[in-house]
């Protein structure tokens, strides 16, 4: 079995590890959905789980045997399918006591939700590396570099902007971490982030100059900052009180497996908070076992993009890795109040079928260039030299 298995070994196994922890806090805080709100079983939604993973790791192991540099086209044919998903998905005016929650699609074959941003971030990564990885990047005119790369950029993330905040600002400052990494001309990443902070003020002023004009997730924004700051335990900050509750719950060595007690009084225990529920059921020693599979993940990553060999490689493992980290201590984060609250789930270990496959796509494409696809000479020599075909037919021959 490890011989089908090509790319980095720990990073297989630390993903798997996580997969298979999961099973336990989904089950255990699905009784809350079962017993509170009243909707299905607790079978029902381990089996759902076990499903959905089942999926996003034949999807891991098939895109891992496809050679990475394949992934550059890829991006490219992808990017107008996102675009036009995110425009789909942000007009159907789905709203929520007056806020903006256009986050998902319904597929209608298989009656399934799809949260489009998901797929649009790991689209827009790749396609940023390709970007970034074109020779003779700091000779570019910014002129150039501006509808290429950033014209697409803006409209993705100004189009994840208005329903969800959290997803939006953490796509910009990966793009602008990958444009660093890359040595583009630092003068002109200035600019770009002073356009991107112009835009996010002009969209805030016009929101409270015509409250009404569109439905809009400000105010609840507004309140999560105003609530974190003042550390209020009213309506508003329900949700982080009832995890540090559960938190403090758990002390040492936990509660046991499935004895979780906030479970059923915690909104959202088997997705944006499941983390309390861990520390609850298994204690500190089972919070700190969990980020330390993430920092392990992380080392993974570090370890995976040294190695790469080439740019694009280095920057797709880092554009699409780092982010998985980054949600999952983000999620971290507002279970223990370090942040507001975002909406972030915890990777591979939350409820939740789209999050879970595009962790596994991301991941199949990081072991894909763990793996070293494009060591066969004719096909890296392709890859670095598309731009000369009379040189490629000339020694392939």
């Amino acid at each position: 079995m490890f011989d089908l298995l090509k790319g980095d070994k720990v990073l297989w196994g630390i993903v798997t590890l996580l997969a298979i922890f999961s099973f336990l806090p989904v089950f255990s805080a699905s009784s809350n959905l079962v017993y509170v709100v009243g909707t299905g079983t607790p079978w029902g939604y381990l089996m759902k789980h076990f499903v959905i993973l089942v999926i996003g790791f034949v999807l891991m192991y098939s895109i891992h045997k496809i050679p990475f540099h394949y992934f550059k086209g890829i991006s490219i044919l992808m990017l107008p399918v996102v675009l036009l998903l995110l425009i789909y998905t942000a007009s159907q005016g789905t709203v929520i006591d007056g806020a903006n929650a256009s986050r998902w699609v319904k597929i209608p074959i298989i009656g399934l939700s799809f949260q489009t941003s998901t797929l649009a971030a790991v689209v827009l990564m790749i396609f940023t590396a390709n970007h970034l990885s074109k020779p003779n990047l700091r000779q570019l005119k910014f002129s150039h570099s501006l509808l290429q790369l950033w014209l697409p950029v803006f409209a993705v993330v100004l189009l994840i902007f208005p329903s969800n905040l959290s997803t939006a600002a953490l796509l910009f400052l990966m793009v602008v971490l990958l444009a660093f990494v890359a040595h583009y001309p630092l003068k002109y990443l200035l600019s770009i982030c002073g356009m991107g902070l112009a835009a996010v003020l002009l969209f805030f002023v016009l929101v409270k100059a015509f409250p009404g004009a569109f439905p809009n997730r400000v105010d609840t924004w507004l309140k999560r900052i105003e609530n974190f700051s003042s550390g209020k335990s009213d309506d508003g900050n329900y949700q982080v009180a009832r995890a540090k509750t559960a938190i403090v719950s758990g002390k040492i060595f936990g509660l046991g497996a499935g004895k979780s007690r906030m479970k059923n009084f915690l909104p959202q225990s088997s997705s944006d908070f499941i983390y309390a529920i861990i520390v609850e059921e298994f204690g500190l020693i089972g919070g700190v076992g969990l980020i330390t599979l993430y920092l392990l993940l992380l080392f993974r990553i570090v370890v995976i993009a040294h190695k790469a060999q080439n740019l694009f490689g280095k920057l797709t493992v880092i554009g699409l890795g780092i982010p998985i980290i980054l949600q999952a201590f983000i999620n971290i984060g507002v279970a223990l109040q370090v942040l507001p609250v975002t909406g972030q789930n915890l990777p591979m270990i939350s409820s939740g079928g789209t999050s879970a496959w595009m962790t596994c796509i991301a991941m199949g494409i990081i072991l894909s260039v763990s793996a070293r696809k494009e060591s066969s000479p004719i096909g890296q020599e392709i890859s670095e030299n598309l731009n000369n075909p009379i040189q490629i037919l000339s020694e392939t021959h």
